[in-house]
């Protein structure tokens, strides 16, 4: 079975200059509200975990949550953290350059 948390080495990267500069971070799998089905880095403590808040793991010290009700409707996927072009379009952390992207295994070709 393959891992159900992933990362890029560009969004490891990403993630360690994002933290270099912010300190430590969260990173939530958004549900579709707001940013899509974007993921949303943001400074650790910035958004209060919930107990429906499922933690996946970590990726470059940064915890990975995705809400525990969504993750089984969506058949509880793996994901794959991946770096796109440009600044993030809602309130997640990324440089002007780069913001995080989640994709799923079978779309990224796994």
């Amino acid at each position: 079975m393959p891992a159900t948390l992933t990362a890029t080495p560009a969004a490891i990267d990403l993630l360690e200059r994002l933290s270099a500069d912010r300190g430590p971070l969260e990173i939530f799998q958004s549900g579709g509200c707001c940013d899509g089905t974007s993921p949303i880095c943001l400074q650790r403590g910035e958004l209060l975990t919930g107990a429906n808040d499922l933690l996946l793991g970590e990726l470059a010290g940064a915890s990975f949550y995705v809400d525990r009700e969504q993750y089984d409707r969506w058949g509880r996927p793996s994901f794959l953290i991946d770096v796109g072009a440009g600044p993030a379009q809602g309130f997640s952390l990324s440089l002007p350059d780069a913001h995080l992207v989640t994709r799923t295994p079978s779309a990224a070709g796994e």
